[in-house]
Order: structure tokens, then C-alpha cells, then sequence
């Protein structure tokens, strides 16, 4: 392999090796967050011949802050990306930085030696796993609890019928991803010969597609049908009535798989009812573990915060975590970008994080939530309650007489429009469960499709609920 210049992860020579090392690269960014990989990779020169990466840095600082943090990353990338288990050394070059200026006028403290990621041993096999996920830095809370103990139990005894499949459901950003990755490094780390895959519902597609084109479907099933655990994340993208072909193909891989006691874990944005699936899938899908993900609570937000800051050994107060735990309450993904770009933003300035600060570093993401927490079910309850000439509790009450049920089908159907609550918690916020929330959801959007009148009410009612709730 050519030798190839890099500079923070871009190619400045145009050489065969560019189109190889390019993937590993924007890896390393996806896997870091693009505030990160600008802070301690893209000043860096990276220079890759055979099998050894020289990386070139301004400063000791620097180097260690990456030899202990980032180097296993890096290392991780090239495996999976070029199959070479690389080198990694570093040659320090007194360069005038205006970053670390600033860092060192802060006097921000060195961080100390980070515990190292549990040692996966090399697999020829491709997992396509992040290592960075793994159970023991995910956050167990109320809120994920039965999902994460499933997790676990699925790594104890695979494909055990009582937990196979394994399917779980939540909107996005609240820890998917992180457990399957979770559960095939654990796997891994327990048994380092094992065939686990890693995909997401969009590349089966892609790759389905690429088998059927090449007429060589063949090595795609020989490819899935030999997995001891096989993890797809967004299921969504493989089904529904533009998908007939690759649901078709899943469903032989699933039958495949399942037949030979080998673990199937899944997830989606959807329970499996609302995906619409063949009735033969769907009744192989609850025939194993169903479970949700539920949004987390300000105090498993501030413990996820507080995690990411001692992983970075940045100086944030509570107080700061308090407020952005406050303040962006629907996605942890988001959560932790906002820390990354606070830290970002101090350190190159050489401030101390404050809750002004934040608030005005963070105004866009704020306003972004308020408004998709704008209005509360309550809100909802009050003005269609006002409107038919009903009370708060008979919405969760057992009565089913018509000039009761409809309006709490009509508030149902509003609240799946106007919050971002998921079905069994609008279930739960109305006493009912998720398939009586579908059932109303669809009643009245018929109506509302079909009755240019009743459209006309259901608008009337949204803009009362809305001039209520900012009150």
C-alpha cells in the first residue's frame, strides 16, 4: 500500500490508497461526534504506510490526550475498514497552535489515563460493532431498565426461546443502537469466535439489492444464514408495501436463523403491530420479547451527562448539567452533542462553563424542544372536554357510551399528532392500551379525510388546545 498524507481525515494527494483510508476516517468522526474529531483530530497530520499509522502532533499534551482515549478507535476503524491490525506512533512537532494557546492560558488540568475498552480479540469475521457501546457505560435507569436487563439476558443464552427475538421499540435517540452494540461486544468479548453481525435495516436492503441485481443471492443468504446472532437496527426500512422483495428475504433469513436457535435482535421506532408486517413475521415477532425504551427522566439525563463529562475530564458544574438535562428532554443524542459543543466552544474561548453561556451556545437546540413539548395531553383533555361537554376523568374512565368514547377518541388522535408521546404512553395517559390509541388514531383520521366539516372542527380544536397551552 502507497504511503498517504492525511490532515484532520482529508486526503490532499490523490492516490489509490485514498478511496480505503477515506472510510476510516469519517468513521473515526461518525463514532467521536464531529466536535470531538474538530478538537483533538483535524489539527493532527496522519501519515499510513503498510501497516502503521504515524500520527503528527504540536504537543505531548495532545498525544496523550489520544494515546488514552482515541487510539483504540482508530485501531478499531482500520480492522474493520482495511482488515489490518495497525500500529499507531506518534512524532511530536513544536507548532505555534492557537487552540492550545488558549488551553493552556485556561490551564485546563491533564486528564488522567482512561480505563481501556474491554479487549475484543480479532474476529475474521466482520461485525461491522462500534466498541464504543458496551453495558458498562450505557445508563440503566427506570426508563430503559427492562430493555437493558433483556439485553443481558440475550448475551447469557443465545437463542434461548423465551428471549428470541429479542425486539425493542422507542423514538429515536434513546439508546438503541448503544445496547445492540452492547450486546454483540459482550458477546464477543465471551466468546471471540462467534458470527455476529451488525446491520442496519437500510444496508440489508442495499445489500438484498445488490444479490438480486448480480443475480447472486447465493452469497447474500450464505452471508446471513450462518450467523450465531444477528442485531438489525430500523427494521422499518426492510418492510412495507415498497419493500416486498427484502421483507420477503428477511422473513426467510429470520425463519432461517430462528430454526437453528441462533439470537435475533431488533429495532425500530415502531412496536411491531404498527409496522404492518406480514402476519406470519409479526406473530414470529411477538413470539419473543417486546420492549420499549421510554423518554428518560431529568435525573438519568443529568447521569448521562455526568458520565460524558468524567470521560472527558472537562470542568462542568451540576448546575450546567441541570440546565441542559432541563432542557432538552426527548433525545440523548442531542444531549450529548449539546455537552460536546459547550465543552468545544469553552475551551477554544478558555471560559468556564456557565448556565448563560449555555443558554445562549444552546438557544437553537432550546427553542427546538420547547416547541415539540409545546403542548401537554392535559391541554388536549381540557379543550375537547370543554368542546363535547365532557369531564377530565371521563377520558380515562371504563364508560363506552358514543357521546364519551368519541371525544376520547378524537383526543387520542390529537395527541398523536400533537405530542411526540409514543402509543403506549398515550395509552397509558388515557387508561387504555396502544391498540385502542391505533384504533382511535385511524378512526378519526378517516373521518377527517372524509368530512371537510369535521376537518374544519378538528382545526377549530387544535388552535384552541394550542392558545390554551401558552397560557
Amino acid at each position: 500500500m502507497k504511503d498517504i498524507l492525511f490532515y484532520g481525515g482529508i486526503a490532499v494527494d490523490t492516490l489509490s490508497s485514498h478511496e480505503v483510508l477515506t472510510p476510516v476516517f469519517k468513521e473515526i468522526e461518525t463514532i467521536l461526534g464531529k466536535d470531538t474529531y474538530d478538537m483533538w483530530l483535524r489539527p493532527a497530520a496522519f501519515q499510513f504506510t503498510d501497516k502503521t499509522l504515524k500520527i503528527e502532533l504540536p504537543n505531548p499534551f495532545w498525544q496523550k490526550t489520544i494515546q488514552n482515549r482515541y487510539e483504540h478507535i482508530i485501531k478499531d476503524a482500520f480492522l474493520k475498514h482495511t482488515g489490518l491490525d495497525i500500529a499507531v506512533v506518534y512524532e511530536i512537532k513544536e507548532v505555534k497552535d492557537p487552540v492550545q494557546s488558549v488551553l493552556d492560558e485556561a490551564q485546563v488540568p491533564l486528564p488522567p489515563v482512561a480505563a481501556p475498552a474491554p479487549v475484543i480479540k480479532k474476529n475474521p469475521f466482520p461485525a461491522c460493532l462500534n466498541s464504543s457501546y458496551r453495558f458498562d457505560n450505557f445508563i440503566e435507569s427506570p426508563s430503559n431498565r427492562f430493555a437493558y436487563r433483556m439485553a443481558e439476558a440475550v448475551v447469557n443464552q443465545l437463542g434461548n426461546r423465551q428471549n428470541n427475538p429479542l425486539f425493542i421499540y422507542s423514538a429515536p435517540g434513546l439508546g438503541k443502537t448503544h445496547l445492540l452494540h452492547a450486546i454483540g461486544n459482550q458477546i464477543l468479548q465471551n466468546n471471540p469466535g462467534a458470527r455476529v453481525l451488525y446491520k442496519s435495516g437500510e444496508e440489508f436492503v442495499n445489500d438484498y439489492i445488490d444479490a438480486a441485481l448480480s443475480k447472486d443471492k447465493e452469497s447474500f443468504r450464505r452471508k446471513y444464514h450462518h450467523l450465531d446472532c444477528f442485531l438489525m437496527d430500523d427494521i422499518q426500512f426492510v418492510v412495507g408495501t415498497t419493500r416486498v422483495g427484502s421483507e420477503a428475504e428477511f422473513f426467510y433469513t429470520f425463519n432461517t436463523l430462528f430454526d437453528n436457535k441462533k439470537q435475533i435482535v431488533l429495532t425500530s421506532d415502531k412496536t411491531p403491530q404498527e409496522l404492518q408486517l406480514d402476519p406470519r413475521l409479526s406473530s414470529r415477532l411477538l413470539s419473543g420479547i417486546v420492549t420499549e425504551i421510554k423518554l428518560p427522566t431529568v435525573e438519568t439525563r443529568i447521569a448521562i451527562l455526568r458520565q460524558k463529562r468524567d470521560s472527558i475530564n472537562f470542568d462542568i458544574g451540576d448546575d450546567v448539567l441541570s440546565f441542559i438535562a432541563e432542557g432538552i428532554q426527548t433525545n440523548i443524542r442531542e444531549l450529548e452533542g449539546s455537552l460536546f459543543r459547550l465543552v468545544s466552544y469553552c475551551s477554544t474561548h478558555g471560559v468556564t462553563p456557565t448556565i448563560a453561556i449555555a443558554k445562549e451556545l444552546l438557544a437553537d437546540i432550546l427553542i427546538q424542544q420547547e416547541r415539540k413539548l409545546a403542548v401537554h395531553v392535559n391541554a388536549i383533555k381540557k379543550v375537547v372536554g370543554k368542546h363535547f361537554k365532557i369531564e377530565m376523568e371521563d377520558f380515562n374512565s371504563k364508560r363506552k357510551t358514543q357521546s364519551v368514547a368519541w371525544p376520547r377518541q378524537i383526543a387520542m388522535f390529537l395527541t398523536t399528532e400533537l405530542t411526540d408521546l409514543s402509543l403506549p404512553e398515550i395509552g397509558r395517559e388515557f387508561n387504555r392500551d396502544h391498540s385502542t390509541v391505533v384504533h382511535a388514531r385511524d378512526l378519526v383520521k378517516d373521518k377527517v379525510k372524509a368530512d371537510p366539516f369535521f376537518a374544519a372542527e378538528i382545526n377549530q380544536i387544535i388552535a384552541d388546545i394550542k392558545a390554551v397551552d401558552k397560557k
